[in-house]
């Protein structure tokens, strides 16, 4: 910042997000309707090609909701609720639980029982071979949603239980209007395309320590233009307030900063680097002992 101090321009809310994802979620709402006849095997098909990838956009829009970007850190309330607006394609209660653990992976870094964001010990254990990984991919949504309340369990907030009410109220509606098929398809594209799909390899791009001394990666492939430029990780991390929008404009300005640090070309080949590297898996994480922890 004392070298571009333009970059302080680039921080403040993306005007353009509030409406993207109002249209993601206006298409899923659409989709509900177009597939509630279909065979169940054509539902699985589609919420894992179509639905399953706008709901995981829809996942990294609300962790940029999580920073403000919405509508401003001084209309937190608003992008609260507009988070919970955004989960309700995704069928199952996420933006304010995420919100609650998120801000400490961010300033807690892989820190230990303090960014949930770190696998356990029996992972790291457990899935160690080929098959072990590949499974434990495809498990992810299921570790990813369960872990924080084995690693550091929080009181549940009222934030969450309005989130919980308001989705469960619109997939009762969903139900009522169209049955179950269009509720299986909205939950199972969740839970397919955070498990083994090609943009689920962001999750093991960002903090994999796949060099070692080097805890952050970023990636600057297409699949940016599906998921609000969450590659351009190392940049978020150095600013977390400025929107995923503007994250390839601090590269370009400051580009002697992040173009010679190791970067992933491809999350398709991340994944087959952890599932077939035997020096790569869910051990492969710096953690270390904060302050906080110690306290604790």
């Amino acid at each position: 910042l004392a070298k571009y101090p333009e970059i302080k321009t680039l921080m403040g809310p993306d005007p353009h997000l509030k409406w993207i994802v109002s249209g993601m979620v206006f298409m899923q709402f659409l989709a509900c309707y177009l597939v509630k006849d279909l065979s169940w095997k054509w539902i699985f098909f589609w919420a894992y090609a179509f639905g399953g990838c706008i709901n995981h956009s829809l996942t990294l829009a609300i962790h940029d909701i999580s920073h403000n970007v919405a509508f401003g850190n001084k209309q937190a309330k608003w992008n609260r609720w507009f988070a919970v607006f955004a989960n309700l394609p995704i069928g199952i209660p996420y933006s304010a639980s995420f919100k609650k653990y998120h801000i400490d992976h961010h300033r807690y870094l892989g820190g230990d029982s303090l960014d949930v964001d770190i696998p356990t010990d029996f992972e790291g254990w457990f899935f160690c071979t080929p098959l072990r990984k590949l499974l434990w991919l495809f498990l992810q949504p299921l570790f990813y949603s369960l872990r924080p309340l084995y690693v550091n369990p929080k009181a549940i907030t009222q934030m969450e239980i309005f989130n919980a009410l308001v989705q469960f109220s619109v997939d009762l509606v969903i139900y009522y209007l169209w049955g179950l098929k269009p509720i299986i398809y909205l939950i199972a594209g969740t839970i397919l395309c955070m498990g083994l799909h090609p943009i689920s390899g962001h999750f093991i791009a960002e903090h994999y320590m796949f060099l070692k001394g080097y805890e952050t990666y970023s990636y600057y492939g297409p699949l940016n233009w599906l998921t609000f430029n969450v590659g351009y990780h190392m940049e978020h991390h150095d600013f977390p307030s400025i929107p995923g929008c503007r994250l390839p404009m601090v590269k370009k300005i400051a580009a002697e900063y992040y173009d010679n640090l190791p970067h992933h070309q491809s999350w398709i080949r991340v994944l087959w680097d952890f599932v077939f590297d035997d020096t790569i898996g869910p051990y492969s994480r710096v953690k270390r002992l904060c302050k906080l922890a110690k306290e604790s």
